[in-house]
């Protein structure tokens, strides 16, 4: 890999590790947050993520090591360089949280997929990584979704495209 691709993977990968940090601190904001009906459900379903998300931020960190980065995981670089909005919703019911949750989810997934775009011919070392991650989000996207989905496929949230 050039040192000009290697750059450019280490300030995708900066970028990925923020969106996932961020990600994993929603997932446990939402756990201490959530109430209602479905409390328990979703309050035990989001563990799971949070580690398993963790285990992504770790491996994003590494490889940027590996690429001779230096991978930052402080809060104040996560707020300063991020694109998105902080997450909107305080203390609410499981059915707002896991709309909001959706929302956040495809932002996650549609920026991962990007990545791996982004480095299918310069590292596909860290393009097998980012599919890696994409399988589980995915498959956390869907366990989200399978609580707001009617039978029909549609979604309670209709075409929101913010979480709040």
């Amino acid at each position: 890999m050039s040192t000009s691709d290697g750059r450019d993977v280490i300030q995708l990968l900066r970028m990925r590790l923020h969106a996932l940090n961020d990600l994993a601190l929603t997932l446990k904001h939402v756990h201490w947050n959530v109430v209602g009906p479905h409390f328990i459900a979703v309050h035990e379903m989001l563990d799971p993520q949070v580690e398993a998300v963790r285990e992504m931020i770790d491996n994003t960190a590494e490889r940027i090591s590996t690429l001779g980065g230096s991978p930052c995981g402080t809060p104040g670089a996560l707020v300063a360089e991020r694109t998105w909005d902080d997450y909107a919703l305080g203390r609410a019911e499981a059915i707002e949280h896991l709309g909001a949750l959706d929302v956040v989810y495809t932002g996650v997934i549609e920026d991962h997929r990007k990545a791996v775009q982004a480095t299918e011919t310069s590292d596909p070392v860290t393009q097998d990584l980012l599919i890696e991650h994409l399988r589980q989000l995915e498959l956390f996207q869907w366990f989200v979704r399978a609580h707001i989905e009617s039978g029909g496929g549609k979604l309670a949230t209709g075409a929101d495209d913010t979480e709040a």
